[in-house]
């Protein structure tokens, strides 16, 4: 191996003097220097790099509005400010306070993790950790102590980083419209016996006509 190398390497400087004239050694100081050169002249002559892209201005987001009081609304009020809207606030209850979370728009708003629980009082659902539909609702009845804690804990997360606005209303339950409109009608059915109280001295009158007559019919036979 080391045979044919030296071999090649003759044959090579014989081809470089015969070509060129020169020692291998100039020939390829000569070849170096060159290159040198044609980097050099290529450097002055190529023209300028292009200037780096400029960093893209995001545009800066528009300042959110102070949170306006709402004071007490239904829940079906309460739904229209579930994010759909842009242009109003963006709410959510626990335990009957509802704050604006408008700050968290990514998380609560359209397209967001909680985008469920905004515009409801979603307290069952966050005491259970839930999604389900059925669990999106301010009733917390039947809930076991560990759900009621991990409910206080978010309760106490909104009271310390957002803003009540106002309560959700009350509903106030079926059964006493019920009660209410069947009392009614037992006073309407009591009102007929009030005319059996009239009918009394009546009676009492011809009682006394008809011992007054039987007197008299016994006074005519003594007579």
């Amino acid at each position: 191996m080391a045979v044919e190398v030296a071999e090649l390497w003759e044959t090579l400087k014989q081809a470089i003097f015969a070509y060129t004239g020169l020692s291998p050694a100039a020939f390829f100081t000569a070849v170096a220097v060159a290159a040198a050169l044609y980097h050099i002249v290529s450097g002055l002559f190529a023209p300028p790099p292009p200037p780096p892209p400029r960093p893209r201005e995001e545009p800066e987001a528009e300042p959110l509005p102070p949170p306006v009081q709402m004071g007490e609304v239904s829940e079906e009020e309460l739904r229209q400010y579930d994010g759909s809207d842009p242009k109003k606030p963006l709410l959510m209850a626990i335990k009957g306070q509802i704050y604006d979370v408008s700050q968290s728009r990514m998380f609560y708003g359209p397209g967001g993790p909680y985008a469920l629980f905004a515009g409801k009082d979603a307290s069952r659902a966050l005491a259970k950790m839930s999604f389900e539909p059925q669990d999106l609702t301010g009733d917390i009845s039947g809930l076991g102590p560990f759900e009621l804690d991990a409910l206080q804990d978010w309760e106490y997360k909104f009271m310390s980083k957002y803003v009540k606005v106002g309560t959700v209303k009350k509903t106030v339950p079926v059964e006493d419209g019920n009660t209410a409109s069947t009392a009614a009608p037992e006073t309407s059915e009591t009102a007929p016996t009030a005319p059996a109280t009239e009918e009394k001295p009546r009676e009492v009158a011809v009682e006394e006509v008809k011992e007054k007559e039987a007197a008299a019919a016994e006074g005519a036979k003594e007579s």
